[in-house]
């Protein structure tokens, strides 16, 4: 199932967003530049606060890491120099996980904090965009996993993972439009090569406009076009917030 999204929709916040993909929907909403604590604030730069909230229960040192990860890629692509002194804050709530995840079932692959983390960047990402926040480019994010058999099993969903071969390793890449690499964590066993393809593969994912280029890899899954996602909700924004000027 391709990925959805809801913008502007929790009236309370600055920008907001409902990211849904392969049995995950998170939930992102955004507020700022607003006042900052003096203990926190950065004389020349705004201050980046990212709370990740668990679908049930409180948070746990999982939850701190993912917005440890978080924070510092989205601070490679808000201008925060543009406001000192001030905090933009970032809330991501799961709201749903797939039902292998959610019930404790599954592989630890399927536990693991990585396979939450893509859903999390892209929700952030489309919360700053509804929020008008200036941005220096945009961000995408996918998962990428290399089975035992050699094989690379992109954007799973928990019941390709199911049904999949002993998983290897797991990769998480985040990418800005100008394909720079800003994120990048892996957990598991892999060489340098294997880490290549995958590497290789979410860049397609993540930056092609029109199509995958997977002629070449040993690939399991029909890949997405997240660049091509991101344009059609950003162009779908603007037609909405433009209407006034063909209103009748």
């Amino acid at each position: 199932m391709a990925p959805q999204a809801l913008l502007s929709h929790l009236h309370r916040a600055d920008g907001s967003a409902t990211y849904s993909e392969k049995g995950y929907t998170i939930i992102g909403s955004v507020n700022g530049p607003v006042e900052v604590q003096r203990r926190d604030e950065l004389p020349e730069e705004a201050a980046i606060d990212v709370n990740v909230r668990p679908a049930a229960g409180i948070g746990s040192p999982n939850e701190r890491h993912l917005e440890t990860l978080i924070q510092a890629t989205l601070r490679h692509v808000i201008l925060v120099q543009n406001f000192p002194r001030t905090l933009i804050q970032v809330t991501l709530q799961v709201r749903s996980l797939p039902e292998e995840q959610s019930t404790g079932n599954g592989s630890a692959i399927l536990k693991s904090s990585l396979m939450l983390l893509p859903h999390l960047l892209n929700t952030a990402l489309l919360a700053l965009l509804s929020a008008s926040i200036p941005l220096s480019t945009t961000l995408t994010s996918t998962v990428v996993m290399i089975l035992s058999s050699g094989k690379l099993l992109c954007s799973p969903s928990s019941a390709d993972l199911v049904r999949a071969q002993s998983i290897q390793s797991v990769h998480v890449f985040a990418f800005s439009a100008q394909k720079s690499l800003l994120l990048a964590e892996s957990q598991g066993e892999f060489d340098i090569d294997e880490w290549d393809e995958a590497c290789e593969l979410a860049e397609d994912i993540c930056c092609k406009e029109t199509g995958v280029a997977v002629d070449e890899m040993d690939v399991d899954g029909k890949p997405e076009n997240l660049e091509g996602f991101l344009r059609d909700v950003v162009r779908e924004k603007v037609e909405k917030e433009q209407m006034w000027k063909t209103a009748p």
